[in-house]
Protein backbone atom coordinates (compact mmCIF):
# COMPACT_ATOMS: atom_id res chain seq x y z
CA UNK A 1 0.00 0.00 0.00
CA UNK A 2 1.23 3.38 -0.87
CA UNK A 3 1.06 5.26 2.76
CA UNK A 4 2.61 8.64 1.02
CA UNK A 5 -0.41 8.58 -1.14
CA UNK A 6 -3.18 7.37 1.60
CA UNK A 7 -2.30 10.19 4.17
CA UNK A 8 -2.26 12.76 1.33
CA UNK A 9 -6.29 11.90 0.80
CA UNK A 10 -7.00 11.52 4.36
CA UNK A 11 -5.17 14.50 5.04
CA UNK A 12 -5.11 16.87 2.11
CA UNK A 13 -4.27 20.09 3.52
CA UNK A 14 -1.29 21.42 0.77
CA UNK A 15 0.06 23.87 2.78
CA UNK A 16 1.75 21.69 6.29
CA UNK A 17 4.75 22.17 7.59
CA UNK A 18 6.88 19.18 7.83
CA UNK A 19 6.30 17.95 11.62
CA UNK A 20 10.09 18.85 11.94
CA UNK A 21 9.61 22.46 11.09
CA UNK A 22 7.91 22.96 14.64
CA UNK A 23 11.24 22.00 16.43
CA UNK A 24 12.67 25.32 15.08
CA UNK A 25 9.29 27.19 15.40
CA UNK A 26 9.10 25.89 19.35
CA UNK A 27 13.03 25.68 20.46
CA UNK A 28 13.80 24.24 24.12
CA UNK A 29 13.17 27.05 26.29
CA UNK A 30 15.98 29.17 27.86
CA UNK A 31 15.96 28.02 31.25
CA UNK A 32 18.19 27.31 34.19
CA UNK A 33 18.67 23.50 34.90
CA UNK A 34 16.06 21.88 37.02
CA UNK A 35 13.46 24.81 36.15
CA UNK A 36 10.02 23.21 35.70
CA UNK A 37 7.54 23.80 32.80
CA UNK A 38 4.28 23.32 34.15
CA UNK A 39 0.94 23.99 32.70
CA UNK A 40 -2.97 24.39 33.89
CA UNK A 41 -4.87 23.10 30.90
CA UNK A 42 -8.75 22.94 31.18
CA UNK A 43 -11.38 22.32 29.32
CA UNK A 44 -13.80 25.63 28.94
CA UNK A 45 -16.75 23.99 30.81
CA UNK A 46 -17.28 27.05 33.13
CA UNK A 47 -16.25 25.18 36.02
CA UNK A 48 -13.93 25.63 38.10
CA UNK A 49 -13.19 23.61 41.72
CA UNK A 50 -11.42 22.99 44.36
CA UNK A 51 -9.58 19.98 42.53
CA UNK A 52 -8.21 22.49 39.86
CA UNK A 53 -7.04 25.26 42.47
CA UNK A 54 -5.29 22.41 43.89
CA UNK A 55 -3.44 21.08 40.93
CA UNK A 56 -3.05 24.70 39.70
CA UNK A 57 -1.20 25.63 43.16
CA UNK A 58 1.21 22.13 42.88
CA UNK A 59 1.79 23.12 39.29
CA UNK A 60 2.64 27.12 40.02
CA UNK A 61 4.54 25.93 42.85
CA UNK A 62 6.90 23.72 41.23
CA UNK A 63 7.30 25.95 38.52
CA UNK A 64 8.10 29.27 40.80
CA UNK A 65 10.20 27.06 43.41
CA UNK A 66 12.37 26.23 40.75
CA UNK A 67 12.64 29.35 38.55
CA UNK A 68 10.59 28.11 36.04
CA UNK A 69 7.42 28.73 33.21
CA UNK A 70 3.83 28.37 35.00
CA UNK A 71 0.94 28.72 31.43
CA UNK A 72 -2.40 28.42 30.86
CA UNK A 73 -3.62 26.14 27.97
CA UNK A 74 -7.07 25.84 27.31
CA UNK A 75 -8.05 21.86 25.88
CA UNK A 76 -11.13 23.00 23.18
CA UNK A 77 -11.34 20.14 21.39
CA UNK A 78 -14.94 19.47 22.46
CA UNK A 79 -16.73 22.05 21.12
CA UNK A 80 -20.29 21.20 22.66
CA UNK A 81 -19.01 21.54 26.24
CA UNK A 82 -17.54 25.18 25.62
CA UNK A 83 -19.15 27.78 27.59
CA UNK A 84 -18.52 31.22 26.94
CA UNK A 85 -17.03 33.20 29.37
CA UNK A 86 -15.23 30.16 30.84
CA UNK A 87 -11.27 31.07 30.28
CA UNK A 88 -11.99 34.96 31.93
CA UNK A 89 -13.55 32.95 34.82
CA UNK A 90 -10.24 30.50 34.82
CA UNK A 91 -7.99 33.13 34.93
CA UNK A 92 -10.19 35.85 37.30
CA UNK A 93 -10.88 32.52 40.30
CA UNK A 94 -7.04 31.79 40.27
CA UNK A 95 -5.98 35.50 40.37
CA UNK A 96 -8.52 36.08 43.25
CA UNK A 97 -6.36 32.92 44.91
CA UNK A 98 -3.17 35.04 44.40
CA UNK A 99 -2.07 32.42 41.18
CA UNK A 100 -1.14 34.13 38.55
CA UNK A 101 0.30 32.68 35.25
CA UNK A 102 3.62 33.40 32.81
CA UNK A 103 2.54 33.20 29.87
CA UNK A 104 -0.55 31.28 28.14
CA UNK A 105 -4.43 32.14 26.84
CA UNK A 106 -5.20 35.57 27.66
CA UNK A 107 -2.06 36.41 29.36
CA UNK A 108 -0.88 39.36 28.05
CA UNK A 109 2.91 38.52 28.32
CA UNK A 110 6.51 38.73 26.44
CA UNK A 111 7.07 34.93 26.84
CA UNK A 112 3.75 34.27 24.90
CA UNK A 113 6.20 32.46 22.49
CA UNK A 114 4.44 29.06 22.33
CA UNK A 115 0.80 29.73 21.45
CA UNK A 116 -1.53 29.35 20.22
CA UNK A 117 -2.59 28.32 23.62
CA UNK A 118 -6.22 27.23 22.27
CA UNK A 119 -6.34 23.98 21.00
CA UNK A 120 -8.39 24.12 18.13
CA UNK A 121 -6.64 26.95 17.17
CA UNK A 122 -3.42 24.56 16.42
CA UNK A 123 -5.30 21.96 14.29
CA UNK A 124 -2.13 22.37 11.46
CA UNK A 125 0.30 21.23 13.67
CA UNK A 126 -2.15 17.92 15.05
CA UNK A 127 -2.55 17.21 11.40
CA UNK A 128 0.81 17.64 9.95
CA UNK A 129 1.92 14.97 12.80
CA UNK A 130 -1.38 13.04 11.84
CA UNK A 131 -0.41 12.77 8.56
CA UNK A 132 3.33 11.57 9.04
CA UNK A 133 2.32 8.55 11.71
CA UNK A 134 -0.34 7.53 8.55
CA UNK A 135 2.97 7.64 6.00
CA UNK A 136 4.71 5.67 8.70
CA UNK A 137 1.74 2.82 9.09
CA UNK A 138 1.56 3.82 12.70
CA UNK A 139 -2.00 5.34 12.28
CA UNK A 140 -4.80 4.46 9.81
CA UNK A 141 -8.24 5.27 9.02
CA UNK A 142 -11.35 3.93 11.26
CA UNK A 143 -14.91 3.82 9.06
CA UNK A 144 -16.55 2.19 12.13
CA UNK A 145 -20.02 3.78 13.37
CA UNK A 146 -21.67 4.56 16.47
CA UNK A 147 -23.67 1.76 16.45
CA UNK A 148 -21.15 -0.74 15.89
CA UNK A 149 -18.80 0.47 18.21
CA UNK A 150 -21.49 0.20 20.77
CA UNK A 151 -22.65 -3.78 19.82
CA UNK A 152 -18.46 -4.18 20.36
CA UNK A 153 -18.58 -2.64 23.68
CA UNK A 154 -21.67 -4.39 24.59
CA UNK A 155 -20.14 -7.87 23.48
CA UNK A 156 -17.12 -6.68 25.04
CA UNK A 157 -19.01 -6.63 28.19
CA UNK A 158 -21.21 -9.76 28.02
CA UNK A 159 -17.52 -11.56 27.62
CA UNK A 160 -16.37 -9.79 30.46
CA UNK A 161 -13.60 -8.74 28.54
CA UNK A 162 -11.90 -4.99 28.48
CA UNK A 163 -13.43 -2.75 26.32
CA UNK A 164 -12.22 -0.87 23.69
CA UNK A 165 -11.00 -1.08 20.03
CA UNK A 166 -7.86 -3.64 19.89
CA UNK A 167 -6.93 -7.14 18.72
CA UNK A 168 -9.89 -8.94 16.95
CA UNK A 169 -11.82 -5.97 17.61
CA UNK A 170 -10.34 -3.49 15.87
CA UNK A 171 -12.33 -3.97 12.62
CA UNK A 172 -10.41 -1.44 10.71
CA UNK A 173 -7.05 -2.14 11.22
CA UNK A 174 -6.13 -4.02 8.52
CA UNK A 175 -8.45 -2.94 5.78
CA UNK A 176 -7.24 -3.70 2.30
CA UNK A 177 -6.18 -0.61 0.15
CA UNK A 178 -9.17 -1.34 -2.14
CA UNK A 179 -11.58 -1.38 0.79
CA UNK A 180 -9.95 2.06 1.78
CA UNK A 181 -10.60 3.99 -1.05
CA UNK A 182 -13.87 2.43 -1.73
CA UNK A 183 -15.26 3.84 1.71
CA UNK A 184 -13.61 7.15 0.80
CA UNK A 185 -15.44 6.77 -2.78
CA UNK A 186 -18.43 6.39 -0.88
CA UNK A 187 -17.88 9.59 1.66
CA UNK A 188 -18.12 7.46 4.64
CA UNK A 189 -17.46 9.25 7.90
CA UNK A 190 -13.94 8.64 9.04
CA UNK A 191 -11.77 9.09 12.45
CA UNK A 192 -7.96 8.17 12.21
CA UNK A 193 -6.47 5.96 14.77
CA UNK A 194 -3.04 5.11 16.20
CA UNK A 195 -1.93 1.55 15.48
CA UNK A 196 -0.77 0.96 18.45
CA UNK A 197 2.41 -1.24 18.89
CA UNK A 198 1.82 -2.51 22.37
CA UNK A 199 0.51 -5.79 24.49
CA UNK A 200 -1.34 -6.06 27.48
CA UNK A 201 0.87 -8.82 28.16
CA UNK A 202 3.96 -6.66 28.26
CA UNK A 203 4.07 -4.61 32.06
CA UNK A 204 7.68 -2.26 32.79
CA UNK A 205 8.19 0.13 35.76
CA UNK A 206 7.47 3.57 35.18
CA UNK A 207 8.49 6.15 37.79
CA UNK A 208 5.61 8.57 38.86
CA UNK A 209 7.51 11.65 40.63
CA UNK A 210 4.64 11.56 43.08
CA UNK A 211 4.04 7.73 43.85
CA UNK A 212 7.21 6.62 42.73
CA UNK A 213 7.82 3.34 41.10
CA UNK A 214 4.75 1.51 39.43
CA UNK A 215 3.88 -1.31 37.34
CA UNK A 216 2.36 -0.37 34.10
CA UNK A 217 1.05 -2.22 31.36
CA UNK A 218 1.19 -1.71 27.75
CA UNK A 219 -1.27 -0.13 25.33
CA UNK A 220 -2.65 -2.14 22.82
CA UNK A 221 -5.72 0.28 22.08
CA UNK A 222 -5.96 1.85 18.69
CA UNK A 223 -7.45 4.60 20.26
CA UNK A 224 -9.15 8.26 17.84
CA UNK A 225 -6.25 10.59 17.51
CA UNK A 226 -8.52 12.68 15.23
CA UNK A 227 -11.78 12.77 14.89
CA UNK A 228 -14.20 12.81 12.09
CA UNK A 229 -14.08 17.07 12.08
CA UNK A 230 -10.31 16.88 11.97
CA UNK A 231 -10.13 18.10 15.36
CA UNK A 232 -7.39 16.08 17.68
CA UNK A 233 -8.69 13.79 20.56
CA UNK A 234 -7.37 15.35 24.02
CA UNK A 235 -4.88 12.30 24.43
CA UNK A 236 -3.24 13.14 20.85
CA UNK A 237 -3.12 16.98 21.50
CA UNK A 238 -1.94 16.95 24.70
CA UNK A 239 1.00 15.05 23.64
CA UNK A 240 2.15 17.70 20.78
CA UNK A 241 1.18 20.38 22.95
CA UNK A 242 3.24 19.43 26.35
CA UNK A 243 6.51 18.69 23.79
CA UNK A 244 6.37 21.70 22.20
CA UNK A 245 5.61 23.93 24.72
CA UNK A 246 8.55 22.38 26.28
CA UNK A 247 6.61 21.00 29.55
CA UNK A 248 8.62 19.20 31.78
CA UNK A 249 6.29 17.90 34.62
CA UNK A 250 2.47 17.51 33.97
CA UNK A 251 0.98 17.00 37.51
CA UNK A 252 -2.81 15.45 36.94
CA UNK A 253 -5.36 13.84 39.05
CA UNK A 254 -4.45 10.09 39.64
CA UNK A 255 -7.97 9.47 37.79
CA UNK A 256 -5.62 9.48 34.70
CA UNK A 257 -3.20 6.69 35.74
CA UNK A 258 -5.50 4.55 33.15
CA UNK A 259 -4.63 6.80 30.20
CA UNK A 260 -0.62 6.76 30.80
CA UNK A 261 0.01 3.90 28.59
CA UNK A 262 -2.05 5.46 26.04
CA UNK A 263 0.04 8.63 26.51
CA UNK A 264 3.48 7.02 26.68
CA UNK A 265 3.28 5.27 23.54
CA UNK A 266 1.58 8.04 21.72
CA UNK A 267 4.94 10.11 23.06
CA UNK A 268 7.40 7.27 21.62
CA UNK A 269 5.58 7.11 18.15
CA UNK A 270 5.97 10.88 17.78
CA UNK A 271 9.58 10.95 18.53
CA UNK A 272 9.40 12.91 21.48
CA UNK A 273 10.49 12.18 25.03
CA UNK A 274 7.75 12.14 27.41
CA UNK A 275 7.73 15.12 30.09
CA UNK A 276 7.47 13.67 33.62
CA UNK A 277 4.20 12.75 35.23
CA UNK A 278 3.09 13.37 38.87
CA UNK A 279 -0.42 11.75 39.56
CA UNK A 280 -2.15 13.23 42.57
CA UNK A 281 -4.55 12.22 45.39
CA UNK A 282 -8.24 12.67 44.62
CA UNK A 283 -9.23 15.45 47.61
CA UNK A 284 -11.81 13.17 49.84
CA UNK A 285 -13.91 14.23 53.14
CA UNK A 286 -15.52 12.74 56.08
CA UNK A 287 -18.80 11.31 55.52
CA UNK A 288 -19.81 10.19 59.20
CA UNK A 289 -17.27 7.24 59.97
CA UNK A 290 -16.01 7.31 56.36
CA UNK A 291 -13.73 8.87 53.74
CA UNK A 292 -14.81 9.42 50.18
CA UNK A 293 -14.27 11.78 46.89
CA UNK A 294 -15.73 15.17 47.47
CA UNK A 295 -18.63 15.38 44.85
CA UNK A 296 -19.68 17.96 42.38
CA UNK A 297 -23.29 16.85 43.33
CA UNK A 298 -22.80 16.40 47.04
CA UNK A 299 -20.51 18.98 48.15
CA UNK A 300 -20.96 22.76 47.38
CA UNK A 301 -17.28 23.03 48.74
CA UNK A 302 -15.83 21.48 45.66
CA UNK A 303 -16.79 25.01 44.09
CA UNK A 304 -14.35 27.85 44.02
CA UNK A 305 -17.43 30.13 43.93
CA UNK A 306 -18.69 28.50 47.37
CA UNK A 307 -15.81 30.23 48.87
CA UNK A 308 -15.86 33.99 47.18
CA UNK A 309 -19.22 33.61 48.34
CA UNK A 310 -18.65 32.81 51.23
CA UNK A 311 -15.90 34.81 51.70
CA UNK A 312 -12.79 32.48 52.66
CA UNK A 313 -9.74 34.82 52.92
CA UNK A 314 -8.02 33.75 49.75
CA UNK A 315 -4.12 33.63 51.32
CA UNK A 316 -6.19 30.95 54.33
CA UNK A 317 -7.62 28.82 51.12
CA UNK A 318 -4.12 28.83 49.23
CA UNK A 319 -2.37 27.71 52.99
CA UNK A 320 -4.97 25.54 53.55
CA UNK A 321 -4.45 23.69 50.58
CA UNK A 322 -0.32 24.41 50.77
CA UNK A 323 -1.12 21.86 54.13
CA UNK A 324 -2.66 18.84 52.16
CA UNK A 325 -0.14 19.44 49.46
CA UNK A 326 2.88 19.00 51.31
CA UNK A 327 2.93 17.45 54.85
CA UNK A 328 5.99 19.47 56.69
CA UNK A 329 4.03 22.84 55.55
CA UNK A 330 1.86 23.11 58.66
CA UNK A 331 5.20 22.81 60.51
CA UNK A 332 7.05 25.25 58.81
CA UNK A 333 4.22 27.67 59.16
CA UNK A 334 4.44 26.94 62.96
CA UNK A 335 7.75 27.87 62.77
CA UNK A 336 7.63 30.88 60.60
CA UNK A 337 4.14 32.41 61.29
CA UNK A 338 4.90 35.66 59.56
CA UNK A 339 6.56 34.45 56.25
CA UNK A 340 5.29 34.50 53.03
CA UNK A 341 3.78 31.12 52.22
CA UNK A 342 5.87 31.32 48.59
CA UNK A 343 9.19 31.36 50.91
CA UNK A 344 8.77 27.59 51.47
CA UNK A 345 10.44 24.66 49.59
CA UNK A 346 8.02 23.51 48.05
CA UNK A 347 8.89 19.46 46.70
CA UNK A 348 6.67 17.37 44.47
CA UNK A 349 7.54 14.00 46.18
CA UNK A 350 6.65 15.18 49.88
CA UNK A 351 3.32 15.25 48.11
CA UNK A 352 0.63 12.35 49.15
CA UNK A 353 0.56 9.16 47.54
CA UNK A 354 -3.19 7.85 48.97
CA UNK A 355 -6.24 10.22 49.36
CA UNK A 356 -5.73 14.09 51.13
CA UNK A 357 -7.95 14.67 53.60
CA UNK A 358 -9.48 17.58 53.07
CA UNK A 359 -11.46 19.57 56.39
CA UNK A 360 -13.63 22.48 55.76
CA UNK A 361 -12.97 23.07 59.68
CA UNK A 362 -9.77 23.33 59.40
CA UNK A 363 -9.39 26.15 56.82
CA UNK A 364 -12.10 28.14 58.85
CA UNK A 365 -9.31 28.30 61.50
CA UNK A 366 -6.84 28.60 59.36
CA UNK A 367 -8.79 31.59 57.68
CA UNK A 368 -9.35 32.82 61.71
CA UNK A 369 -5.63 32.93 61.98
CA UNK A 370 -4.66 34.65 58.68
CA UNK A 371 -7.64 37.08 59.49
CA UNK A 372 -6.41 37.77 62.54
CA UNK A 373 -2.96 39.17 61.52
CA UNK A 374 -4.67 42.31 59.22
CA UNK A 375 -4.83 45.60 60.77
CA UNK A 376 -8.33 47.04 60.63
CA UNK A 377 -7.90 49.05 57.51
CA UNK A 378 -6.75 45.85 55.70
CA UNK A 379 -9.57 43.89 56.89
CA UNK A 380 -11.98 47.02 56.13
CA UNK A 381 -11.10 46.35 52.42
CA UNK A 382 -11.35 42.99 52.61
CA UNK A 383 -14.78 42.71 53.83
CA UNK A 384 -16.33 45.84 51.58
CA UNK A 385 -14.88 44.23 48.22
CA UNK A 386 -17.52 40.65 49.69
CA UNK A 387 -19.92 43.00 50.85
CA UNK A 388 -19.51 44.99 46.93
CA UNK A 389 -20.04 41.69 45.03
CA UNK A 390 -22.43 39.74 47.65
CA UNK A 391 -23.47 41.56 50.33
CA UNK A 392 -27.08 43.41 50.72
CA UNK A 393 -28.05 46.77 49.89
CA UNK A 394 -28.03 47.66 53.38
CA UNK A 395 -24.58 46.14 54.03
CA UNK A 396 -23.16 48.39 51.21
CA UNK A 397 -24.88 51.40 52.95
CA UNK A 398 -23.00 50.53 56.35
CA UNK A 399 -19.96 49.91 54.56
CA UNK A 400 -19.42 53.95 53.18
CA UNK A 401 -18.70 54.62 56.57
CA UNK A 402 -15.05 53.61 56.59
CA UNK A 403 -13.95 55.43 59.77
CA UNK A 404 -17.14 54.08 61.70
CA UNK A 405 -16.19 50.82 60.09
CA UNK A 406 -12.14 50.67 61.40
CA UNK A 407 -13.01 51.44 64.73
CA UNK A 408 -15.23 48.72 65.07
CA UNK A 409 -12.88 46.39 63.14
CA UNK A 410 -9.95 47.62 65.52
CA UNK A 411 -11.90 46.54 68.66
CA UNK A 412 -13.40 43.42 67.09
CA UNK A 413 -10.12 42.64 66.12
CA UNK A 414 -8.14 43.53 69.50
CA UNK A 415 -5.48 45.34 67.36
CA UNK A 416 -4.05 47.39 70.31
CA UNK A 417 -3.41 44.33 72.43
CA UNK A 418 -0.71 42.01 72.89
CA UNK A 419 -2.90 38.80 71.60
CA UNK A 420 -5.13 39.67 68.40
CA UNK A 421 -8.93 38.37 68.69
CA UNK A 422 -10.26 35.37 66.26
CA UNK A 423 -13.46 36.31 65.89
CA UNK A 424 -14.04 36.32 61.80
CA UNK A 425 -13.35 33.53 59.91
CA UNK A 426 -14.49 34.75 56.62
CA UNK A 427 -16.27 37.98 54.99
CA UNK A 428 -19.96 37.26 54.85
CA UNK A 429 -19.85 35.82 59.12
CA UNK A 430 -17.41 38.62 59.38
CA UNK A 431 -20.28 41.06 58.31
CA UNK A 432 -23.12 39.49 60.43
CA UNK A 433 -21.02 39.35 63.45
CA UNK A 434 -20.78 43.68 63.71
CA UNK A 435 -24.29 44.10 62.19
CA UNK A 436 -24.95 45.42 65.99
CA UNK A 437 -23.40 48.28 66.13
CA UNK A 438 -25.90 49.08 63.26
CA UNK A 439 -29.43 48.17 63.76
CA UNK A 440 -31.41 50.84 66.43
CA UNK A 441 -32.24 47.86 68.45
CA UNK A 442 -30.54 44.41 68.08
CA UNK A 443 -32.08 41.61 65.50
CA UNK A 444 -31.02 38.80 67.58
CA UNK A 445 -30.77 37.56 70.73
CA UNK A 446 -29.29 35.36 72.81
CA UNK A 447 -31.29 34.23 75.55
CA UNK A 448 -31.29 35.88 79.05
CA UNK A 449 -30.85 33.29 82.20
CA UNK A 450 -32.72 35.21 84.90
CA UNK A 451 -35.72 36.40 85.37
CA UNK A 452 -37.75 39.51 83.66
CA UNK A 453 -37.19 41.41 87.46
CA UNK A 454 -33.70 40.88 87.36
CA UNK A 455 -32.97 41.63 84.35
CA UNK A 456 -35.23 44.76 84.59
CA UNK A 457 -32.72 45.88 87.93
CA UNK A 458 -29.83 45.33 86.46
CA UNK A 459 -30.50 47.24 82.89
CA UNK A 460 -32.40 50.02 84.66
CA UNK A 461 -30.35 50.35 87.15
CA UNK A 462 -26.77 50.81 84.06
CA UNK A 463 -29.06 53.23 82.21
CA UNK A 464 -29.43 55.63 85.26
CA UNK A 465 -25.58 55.59 85.83
CA UNK A 466 -23.99 55.36 81.93
CA UNK A 467 -22.07 58.03 80.90
CA UNK A 468 -19.89 57.43 77.85
CA UNK A 469 -17.38 59.47 79.50
CA UNK A 470 -16.30 56.92 82.02
CA UNK A 471 -12.73 54.96 81.49
CA UNK A 472 -13.20 51.26 81.87
CA UNK A 473 -12.32 51.23 85.17
CA UNK A 474 -15.30 53.99 86.16
CA UNK A 475 -17.43 51.80 83.78
CA UNK A 476 -16.45 48.65 85.74
CA UNK A 477 -17.32 49.94 89.22
CA UNK A 478 -20.56 51.80 88.24
CA UNK A 479 -21.90 48.04 86.66
CA UNK A 480 -20.56 46.20 90.25
CA UNK A 481 -22.94 49.16 92.21
CA UNK A 482 -25.52 47.98 90.35
CA UNK A 483 -25.07 43.97 90.31
CA UNK A 484 -24.97 44.58 93.93
CA UNK A 485 -28.32 46.40 94.23
CA UNK A 486 -29.85 43.71 91.73
CA UNK A 487 -28.54 40.84 94.04
CA UNK A 488 -25.42 39.43 92.50
CA UNK A 489 -22.06 39.21 94.20
CA UNK A 490 -19.86 42.14 93.29
CA UNK A 491 -16.59 40.98 94.00
CA UNK A 492 -16.05 37.55 92.25
CA UNK A 493 -13.92 36.37 95.38
CA UNK A 494 -17.53 36.82 97.36
CA UNK A 495 -19.08 34.79 94.61
CA UNK A 496 -17.31 31.85 95.08
CA UNK A 497 -16.95 31.69 98.80
CA UNK A 498 -20.67 31.97 98.96
CA UNK A 499 -23.01 31.48 96.08
CA UNK A 500 -26.06 30.64 98.13
CA UNK A 501 -26.22 34.29 99.19
CA UNK A 502 -26.24 35.82 95.59
CA UNK A 503 -28.15 35.15 91.68
CA UNK A 504 -24.51 34.98 90.48
CA UNK A 505 -21.94 37.31 89.88
CA UNK A 506 -20.94 39.95 88.48
CA UNK A 507 -20.13 38.94 85.11
CA UNK A 508 -23.23 37.34 85.04
CA UNK A 509 -24.78 40.46 85.84
CA UNK A 510 -22.68 41.75 82.47
CA UNK A 511 -24.29 39.20 80.45
CA UNK A 512 -27.38 40.66 80.97
CA UNK A 513 -25.64 43.69 80.00
CA UNK A 514 -23.95 42.43 76.79
CA UNK A 515 -27.03 40.82 75.58
CA UNK A 516 -29.31 43.89 75.96
CA UNK A 517 -26.60 45.74 74.10
CA UNK A 518 -24.90 43.21 71.76
CA UNK A 519 -28.02 40.64 71.81
CA UNK A 520 -24.91 38.47 72.51
CA UNK A 521 -23.80 36.51 75.45
CA UNK A 522 -19.81 36.95 74.15
CA UNK A 523 -18.38 40.26 72.93
CA UNK A 524 -15.14 41.74 73.18
CA UNK A 525 -14.78 44.70 75.54
CA UNK A 526 -18.18 45.80 76.24
CA UNK A 527 -17.36 49.54 77.44
CA UNK A 528 -15.51 50.10 73.98
CA UNK A 529 -18.69 48.89 72.16
CA UNK A 530 -21.40 51.13 73.96
CA UNK A 531 -18.69 53.70 73.51
CA UNK A 532 -18.97 53.21 69.57
CA UNK A 533 -22.62 52.94 69.47
CA UNK A 534 -23.10 55.84 71.35
CA UNK A 535 -25.59 57.05 74.66
CA UNK A 536 -28.57 57.38 72.45
CA UNK A 537 -28.60 54.04 70.75
CA UNK A 538 -27.52 52.33 74.38
CA UNK A 539 -30.09 53.44 76.22
CA UNK A 540 -32.55 52.88 73.70
CA UNK A 541 -31.06 49.29 73.81
CA UNK A 542 -31.11 49.13 78.18
CA UNK A 543 -34.71 50.00 77.83
CA UNK A 544 -35.75 47.15 80.03
CA UNK A 545 -39.34 46.72 78.43
CA UNK A 546 -38.58 46.52 74.69
CA UNK A 547 -35.47 44.70 75.49
CA UNK A 548 -37.00 41.68 77.23
CA UNK A 549 -40.24 41.53 75.26
CA UNK A 550 -37.74 41.36 72.29
CA UNK A 551 -35.76 38.72 73.61
CA UNK A 552 -38.80 36.53 74.34
CA UNK A 553 -40.09 37.18 71.02
CA UNK A 554 -36.75 35.61 69.07
CA UNK A 555 -35.66 33.01 71.87
CA UNK A 556 -39.16 31.50 72.86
Amino acid sequence: MDLKKLASRLIPDKNLLPPEEYEKIYPERDIDKGAEVTRLAPSPTGFIHLGNLYSALADERAAHTSGGIFYLRIEDTDEKRKVEGAVESVIRSLKYFGLKFDEGAEIDSPLNKYGPYYQRQRAEIYRSFVKKLIEEGLAYPCFCTAEELDAVREKQTENKQTTGYYGAYAKCRNLSEEQIYKNLDEKKPFVIRLKSQGSIENKFTFRDAIKGDITVTENDQDVVILKSDGIPTYHFAHAIDDHFMRTTLVIRGEEWLSSLPIHLELHKVLGFKPPRYAHTCSLMKMDGETKRKLSKRKDPELSLDYYRKAGYYPLAVVKYLMTVLNSNFEEWSLKNPDADYRDFKFKIDKMGKSGALFDLEKLCDVSKTEISKLSAEECYGFLNSWVEEFGTDTDKARFKDKEYLVKILNLIMGTGGKKRRKDIERAEQGVRLIEYFFDDLCNHYDKFRFDDKTVTAVLEGFAKVYDPADDNSAWFAKLKAVASNAGFAAEMSEWKAHPENYKGSVSDAAEILRIAITGKANSPDLCTIMGILGKERCLKRLNSENCISLNKAQTE
